[in-house]
């Protein structure tokens, strides 16, 4: 989520909570939902920028495994292709 995803969720957060204000003299009340408000958004954020994150992560590892599984596949078939040649001029006893 951007940073003006958060700047939204905080607004409505302030809009939601005025609107429940009864008396102009609940400003303490106010600021305290706000804050909570923003904490749980804060909250969410960091829970999806986590989510990314491993999702990124987790991509490139595969794509790595997968990358070198292919190498490590060719030097095993080279190798193999090799041994083969070196026991074709091997001489039988």
């Amino acid at each position: 989520m951007k940073v003006s995803v958060l700047l939204l969720l905080i607004c409505l957060a302030v809009l939601a909570v005025g609107a429940r204000a009864e008396a102009p003299n609940e400003t303490d009340t106010v600021v305290r939902k706000v804050q909570e408000y923003v904490k749980q958004a804060t909250e969410v954020v960091k829970t999806a920028f986590t989510t990314v994150q491993e999702s990124e992560a987790a991509q490139h590892a595969r794509r790595w495994l997968s990358d070198n599984a292919d190498l490590v596949k060719q030097q095993l078939a080279r190798l193999k292709q090799q041994l083969a040649e070196l026991w074709k001029l091997t001489p039988t006893a």
